[in-house]
C-alpha cells in the first residue's frame, strides 16, 4: 500500500510540472468557446418553456375543483 501511495505521489509531482510548463492555456479557444456557451444556453432556455408550461398543468391539475364523472356526462 506504501509502494501504491509513493508512486501516486511521484506521478502527480513529474505530471504537474509538466502541464505547468506546457502553455497549452494561452490559446482561449478563438470564437468557438463562446458559440458552444450560447448554445448551451439556448438549449436550456428552449427547455424551461415547455417546462414551465407541464408544470403550470400539473399545478392547475392538483388545485382545480374536482367534478364527479358520470353524472354530468353527455
Amino acid at each position: 500500500m506504501k509502494a501504491i501511495a509513493n508512486a501516486l505521489i511521484v506521478t502527480i509531482a513529474t505530471t504537474s510540472s509538466a502541464f505547468a510548463a506546457s502553455g497549452a492555456a494561452t490559446d482561449e479557444g478563438g470564437f468557438l468557446t463562446p458559440l458552444f456557451l450560447v448554445l448551451g444556453a439556448a438549449v436550456i432556455a428552449f427547455q424551461a418553456v415547455p417546462a414551465a408550461m407541464l408544470f403550470g398543468s400539473m399545478l392547475k391539475g392538483l388545485f382545480s375543483a374536482k367534478t364527479e364523472e358520470g353524472a354530468n356526462a353527455r
